[in-house]
């Protein structure tokens, strides 16, 4: 295997892809996955010698060859990891590195937080200064040594596993994440008070179980003597409104008894 790969000597190369492993399983049961990189890359044999070697390396590699392919990749296949070009025919890379830290627009969301290394032949100090600026984790120049990039990509791995372990989650078509305090349902960002996102996050710690209104409060509210009050639902039909948007009820009233989400997997 080749260790440096200038670009304009690169020739295409083969190699078999490691096996499949098993993905996140049911209920947040956490089970080895094969990390999903996009590459972002206009030139064929680089983007092709780093989709050989990284697949080869344990990642499943998702390749483009514009920023608008790029984009919809990453707002469609949720990688672990990005690499992105700088030099693409139909915009800068570094635009679409501002797109990701922005979260997109338009429905298609983007994960803000991504890992992302630019890999390009700028070389001077303020290419590099520019790259950091608009929200990269790390900077690699043309011509690389696959090796070190490669260590690279594991050390900002490591730190998107870190992040994703403090509890970003999914239930059915919605998602949370804890860090941004973020909430998408289908694609879609739905934005929440403080309060409504504490309650959404205490239901979706566990989400076919039936929180108690006293269980609610206390978490949510710090509420220490329960009396006659409508706090909380005011708070969760508010709630269910804005998590409707794609037709769906999330948040269930269990009568006599408290709220819950509806059955589904939860991943974290």
């Amino acid at each position: 295997m080749a260790d440096s790969c200038p670009a304009a000597v690169l020739k295409p190369m083969l190699h078999l892809r490691g096996e499949e492993q098993p993905v996140l399983g049911a209920m947040g049961t956490m089970k080895p996955t094969t990390p999903t990189i996009v590459i972002v890359e206009d030139d064929g044999a680089t983007r092709r010698f780093l989709a050989d070697n990284l697949a080869a390396d344990g990642y499943e590699p998702v390749e483009a060859r514009s920023a608008a392919e790029g984009r919809r990749l990453l707002a469609g296949v949720s990688p672990e990891l990005a690499i992105i070009d700088l030099g693409l025919p139909d915009r800068d890379g570094l635009e679409l590195l501002a797109e990701v830290r922005s979260g997109g627009e338009r429905g298609a969301r983007l994960d803000p937080h991504l890992p992302v290394l630019i890999l390009s032949g700028r070389a001077a100090e303020l290419d590099r200064v520019r790259g950091f600026e608009r929200g990269c984790d790390d900077y690699v120049v043309k011509p690389f040594s696959y090796s070190e990039l490669r260590a690279r990509l594991a050390a900002l791995q490591r730190r998107g596993q870190a992040r994703l372990r403090l509890g970003r989650v999914r239930v059915g078509e919605l998602e949370i994440d804890p860090l941004s305090r973020e909430v998408w349902v289908g694609g879609q960002r739905v934005e929440l008070s403080k309060k409504e996102f504490a309650l959404l996050r205490a239901l979706a710690g566990d989400p076919s179980r039936v929180f108690t209104r006293e269980e609610l409060l206390r978490g949510v509210w710090n509420f220490q003597a329960m009396g006659a009050t409508r706090t909380l639902d005011s708070h969760a039909s508010r709630l269910r409104k804005k998590l409707s948007v794609g037709g769906q009820a999330f948040v269930v009233n269990v009568w006599g008894i408290g709220y819950r989400l509806v059955d589904g997997e939860i991943s974290t």
